[in-house]
């Protein structure tokens, strides 16, 4: 087990948002004194930039291989990572031939000013790939754990952070689920496991590759008290997406403020975007209040 890296802040301005709809200020309090919190899971495909079928093809050498245009791809998705307060990556490099040697999340945690982040290796292929899931914050976390996911093929994880977020103690865990029904399955068992072992709020930030729909997902929701958006949007592929595949499950007490898929070409998959407002943490004095016996 190892403690998150801090990362100076960066100086660089971000972009806007694509979606307006996602207009929440970072790590504001609502009115009610309810934190509201940005979210962001985004399959980065290693800055790979696929934007047509025909690329997974004719660009297939991109995933072991450097490519100049790779770094301008990387500065482009920091743009978007700095407008939000805690994100999910999946399909990053962790430092291999293709990425330059360069640790992919920790340069965009740098690039976009968040100035904690951590990283678990999904499949370690030496100098061909480092297949990593990424999580960056602006909290500090509490406890950082990584953990191996069941599969026929080995190279499934998961990323675990517990956080106190406006005092609210509340874990994320980032994933990768495989594509088999069999797999996967046995893959929420240990996800729902340790939602399940944790009393505050749960949140799962992951490339499902299921829909909505989805026993899998429905399960996941049931048993371990999480809940979907009305409308999940559509994330694969990104320049027409057909599929949605990219999740954020949030407690079902957590109150869900806006969701959209971007338009934000540097990936097979669009980024998911989420706002969500935490319930109102009981300060410790009113908590000790009513348990007072009065005489």
């Amino acid at each position: 087990m190892s403690n998150p890296l801090p990362i100076r802040q960066s100086k660089s301005q971000s972009a806007p948002l694509i979606s307006s709809g996602l207009a929440a200020p970072r790590s504001a309090i609502a009115p009610e004194g309810e934190p509201t919190l940005r979210l962001l899971s985004y399959n980065i495909q290693a800055g790979i930039g696929t934007r047509h079928f025909r690329d997974y093809v004719l660009n297939g050498w991109k995933h072991v291989l450097p490519f100049p245009e790779r770094m301008h791809n990387l500065d482009h998705i920091a743009q978007l990572l700095g407008q939000f307060d805690l994100i999910a990556l999946q399909e990053a490099d962790g430092g291999s031939l293709r990425s330059h040697f360069l640790n992919q999340i920790e340069y965009l945690a740098l690039k976009a000013g968040l100035p904690f982040w951590a990283s678990r290796i999904n499949r370690d292929l030496g100098h061909w790939g480092q297949h990593a899931l990424g999580l960056l914050a602006r909290c500090e976390p509490t406890h950082i754990e990584r953990y191996a996911l069941p599969g026929r093929i080995p190279g499934r994880g998961v990323l675990l952070a517990d956080f106190d977020w406006h005092g609210q103690p509340l874990r994320a865990q980032v994933s990768h689920l495989s594509l088999s029904h069999r797999a996967r399955s046995l893959q929420l068992d240990r996800i729902i496991s340790r939602c399940n072992e944790h009393s505050g709020i749960n949140l799962v930030m992951a490339d499902f590759n299921c829909t909505p729909n989805n026993r899998d997902l429905q399960r996941l929701c049931a048993e371990a008290d999480l809940k979907l958006p009305s409308l999940p949007p559509r994330t694969y592929p990104s320049w027409q997406p057909r599929r949605a595949i990219d999740h954020i499950l949030v407690s079902t007490r957590v109150q869900i403020e806006s969701v959209a898929a971007l338009a934000y070409g540097v990936s097979d998959h669009a980024p998911l975007a989420m706002v969500v407002r935490l319930p109102a943490c009981v300060p410790i004095i009113q908590q000790q209040a009513a348990y007072r016996v009065e005489d």
